[in-house]
């Protein structure tokens, strides 16, 4: 008999995850957004600073991954975390900085390439295409390599090497 969950329970389970997942992500789209709008408009206003959209776009993004991590890792994959909280941080923090990459490549190419300038098209291509192309980027990312099943069992060098070694009594 296989312990493989049956694949109606396996389809439920990546809805589940992905309902998680883009709820979570709304959350960060939130403070993407509301962030990169506010630096936009103020302090790094392409008047103000040449390279503003970008950079405004990389501290929204950095401030929304943080809360994407939270989110993903006590709410959208709790069932799947592992115990090795820097490993499994740190490789959240790759995949969603090369997601950051998808995104800004796109705003990049948008206002500097095709010199589409305004407010909006920074907006479309940063926070519409840019976003959407990085989420679905994330999203397998996330489930496959971070919180993967193969990876939320595994053990630590030190539970490996103290595993099957009883305590001593004296």
């Amino acid at each position: 008999m296989s312990s493989a969950p049956a694949p109606r329970s396996r389809w439920r389970v990546l809805f589940s995850e992905f309902i998680r997942f883009g709820l979570v992500g709304g959350v960060g789209f939130v403070v993407d957004v509301g962030v990169f709008n506010l630096l936009r408009l103020t302090v790094m206003s392409p008047e103000n600073m040449h390279e503003g959209p970008v950079v405004a776009k990389l501290i929204s993004t950095a401030l929304a991954i943080v809360v994407n991590w939270l989110g993903n890792r006590f709410w959208t994959f709790r069932e799947r975390r592992r115990h090795d909280v820097l490993r499994e941080s740190l490789e959240f923090f790759a995949v969603s900085i090369a997601g950051m990459g998808i995104g800004l490549a796109c705003l990049w190419f948008s206002h500097y390439v095709l010199g589409f300038t305004s407010l909006l098209a920074d907006n479309i291509a940063g926070n519409v295409i840019g976003l959407a192309l990085g989420a679905a980027f994330r999203f397998v990312l996330y489930r496959v390599w971070v919180f993967g099943d193969k990876r939320k069992h595994s053990r630590s060098a030190v539970e490996i090497e103290t595993m099957g070694k009883t305590p001593s009594v004296s």
